[in-house]
């Protein structure tokens, strides 16, 4: 039975449709249509720019990021959910937090990986597609692992608007938000999409550490400290290390300036099934010591990263990524755990080392 033919006094399709999402634990769910547009032509653009970076899999892919009927033939609606996945209030602090230089990790990243947390809840959704719609719905989930533009089609269907800094941007929730996709053949309402409500704040533009963005509504990644920690292999850029700061994976920046972030009103938001408490930072990811991250090995790296999205930097490159966290503290206490990548076998870790003693020593010249 289609959405329009329901009895105004019963819930329709799309009710039930959102009623099942809130109650598997997402916050947000909305429709969006599955076409091609200028909004997903955009794309095309930033690739052509060069701002994709090494992120080869995204050109690899490119026509089905474009349109979605290339990936899905048949499909009509995008279902899309948000779960908000800051911390609570209040979230105690790592003992001794400021005895010691610590890096700091993305707040999606600390705890369980947002993958896992999201996919199992967003197929079951997708199962109860058919029984909710009396028929087999074709569908197929994405958490942040397929080719699609995922703002793109939160921003159509409602969760948000896409701010300057490429978030999406709930009112109430603000953008520390994750997100998951559902393509299906049901031909659903769209959601009604939301105004842009930036107006002329720069707040995320200006604060950017790396200058990432080259206008409003447009990110280089190459120039994005979230994007040299997590996704680039290989070397940063001497211009690129003080930029990154104390940051080891991702950074939260562009977000924690922005307005809508601190209006906020989580305290609001219905909890059901704990997903929420599932991505609070694990303790040692909370605000990691630099040296305890120095000293591991690949074999406690696998241990300390299990089951977290910390992982994606792989071994090297979050031992790379503390290196230059070290140099930039400047801190004399991380001279030993430094140099022992100084003199280590791995090369690429060996130059980062050797940049981050330069920056401790050089301190510790300027100031006798």
């Amino acid at each position: 039975m289609s959405d329009q033919a329901q009895s105004h006094s019963s819930p329709t399709l799309t009710d039930r449709i959102e009623s099942l999402a809130l109650a598997l634990g997402f916050d947000r769910v909305g429709r969006a249509a599955a076409s091609s547009g200028p909004d997903t032509a955009r794309f095309a653009d930033w690739l052509h720019r060069g701002y994709a970076g090494e992120m080869e899999y995204l050109e690899r892919r490119s026509a089905e990021r474009l349109d979605p009927s290339v990936l899905m033939p048949g499909v009509r609606t995008i279902l899309v959910v948000g779960l908000f996945y800051e911390p609570r209030e209040g979230s105690p602090e790592p003992d001794n937090a400021n005895s010691r230089p610590r890096g700091r990790v993305a707040a999606y990243a600390g705890g369980e990986d947002y993958h896992t947390v999201l996919i199992d809840r967003l197929r079951t959704l997708a199962e109860g597609l058919s029984a909710l719609a009396g028929r087999r719905v074709a569908a197929r989930c994405y958490v942040d692992t397929g080719p699609v533009q995922e703002r793109v089609f939160a921003a159509r269907a409602g969760i948000g608007w896409v701010g300057k800094n490429t978030l999406v941007i709930d009112p109430d929730l603000g953008s520390k938000m994750l997100l998951g996709v559902i393509l299906t053949d049901l031909d659903l309402e769209p959601s009604v999409p939301l105004n842009d409500h930036c107006g002329t704040c720069r707040a995320c533009l200006d604060a950017c550490p790396s200058e990432a963005f080259p206008e409003p509504y447009v990110l280089d990644a190459t120039r994005c400290i979230a994007y040299t920690t997590i996704e680039k292999r290989g070397e940063i850029p001497l211009e690129q290390r003080s930029d990154q700061g104390d940051w080891v994976f991702g950074c939260d920046v562009c977000q924690d300036v922005c307005p809508w972030n601190r209006k906020r009103r989580v305290g609001d938001l219905p909890d059901p099934l704990v997903l929420r408490e599932r991505l609070g930072p694990r303790p040692e990811w909370a605000a990691p010591a630099l040296a305890e991250l120095l000293a591991l090995d690949e074999e406690t790296w696998s241990e300390r990263v299990r089951g977290t999205a910390v992982k994606r930097a792989r071994y090297q490159g979050l031992i790379r990524n503390a290196l230059v966290a070290a140099g930039n503290s400047r801190d004399p206490s991380l001279r030993s755990a430094v140099v022992r990548h100084a003199r280590g076998s791995d090369s690429l870790l060996a130059e980062h080392a050797r940049w981050a003693l330069g920056q401790i020593e050089g301190a510790q010249g300027s100031s006798n």
